[in-house]
């Protein structure tokens, strides 16, 4: 298993792939420019310095075939040859405004484009953590979670503090799911609940934003699996994807997401003492597994957050290289 920071950096190394295969790919088409900033020099330099000469010829494999299959879905890309096609890589705080695309995709003249989330062996939709102080409320819906709910999480986490002292591990706590990992996520379901109750679908909505961008930007979310497959995930939520030019159709449509608009249940995994299951209309369903993000003790503890249902319209490619 890779650790945080492998999985950083070949993260970033996967994004100058893209960036590479879309330069390639579009300039026999129409002239491209890749906008030099420093988001671009950290990524070149994790492709160049920190992966093997074999893994970058993956890396670029998948990312032609994860691009060719963005094109056919957006004709815009290579619509006419005349003008310039921009390409830049955002920093990464971006993220903090809910903006989770890493590549930006830009044709000036007609003032249009689309954004790509970029992800290395990972479907994730976030590894947000849960603390002592930490308010995932007020993060993710904006509605600050009760004092209850602070009160019931305190001893977990000032138990998990006097193991960190003591340099404990892991691996090495005895019954870690029925003391840390249960209590704790008991006690996420029933303030989860609370404010979905006082804030109804103020808090569906919030929560889509936080997992999939609130900034108002569709986006195409492209994973490199070491499986020799490229998945694509066209996120429409706003029907700015698929676009036709005045001359071409894309050649893949994509339906405009269904949204959910009420919460259905929030409950244990069958047989799982680390995972909840949130089950909403329209399809949706998103699970909470909760997990040390470390071998050492520390005082939070992350999810992993993966979207486990989806509606008809939100489907996804699996493309072969």
């Amino acid at each position: 298993m890779l650790t945080t920071e492998q999985s950083t950096i070949k993260g970033k190394a996967y994004e100058y792939a893209c960036v590479l295969a879309l330069k390639e790919i579009v300039s026999k088409i129409r002239s491209v420019k890749i906008i030099e900033n420093s988001s671009l020099e950290i990524a070149k330099a994790r492709y160049l310095n920190d992966i093997d000469i074999s893994e970058q010829k993956e890396m670029i494999s998948s990312a032609k075939s994860g691009i060719r299959t963005i094109i056919s879905m957006e004709p815009r890309i290579t619509e006419d040859g005349i003008d310039e096609l921009t390409v830049s890589l955002q920093p990464d705080n971006i993220a903090r405004s809910g903006d989770v695309r890493d590549i930006l995709v830009i044709r000036r003249s007609i003032k249009w484009e689309i954004g790509i989330s970029v992800k290395h062996n990972h479907s994730a939709l976030k590894h947000s953590r849960l603390s002592k102080i930490l308010d995932f409320g007020k993060k993710w819906f904006g509605f600050s979670c009760s004092q209850k709910y602070f009160c019931e999480i305190k001893p977990i986490f000032e138990s998990l503090e006097q193991l960190r002292k003591k340099g404990c591990l892991w691996k090495d706590l005895s019954n870690k799911e029925n003391l840390i990992y249960m209590p704790l996520l008991n006690a996420f379901i029933c303030e989860f609940k609370s404010l979905y109750s006082n804030n109804g679908i103020n808090v569906v909505e919030g929560l889509i934003k936080y997992l999939i961008g609130s900034n108002g930007n569709d986006y195409y979310k492209l994973i490199h699996c070491d499986n020799h497959i490229t998945k694509v995930l066209p996120f429409n939520l706003h029907g700015q994807l698929n676009q036709p030019t005045k001359y071409k159709k894309p050649d893949i449509a994509i339906p405009k997401i269904k949204l959910p608009m009420r919460i259905i249940e929030l409950i244990f995994k069958n047989n799982s003492k680390t995972t909840v299951i949130l089950t909403m209309d329209n399809g949706w369903a998103i699970s909470f597994r909760i997990h040390n993000a470390s071998s050492k003790v520390e005082t939070s503890l992350k999810f992993d957050i993966q979207l486990v249902g989806q509606p008809a319209d939100l489907f996804y490619l699996d493309v072969k290289w």
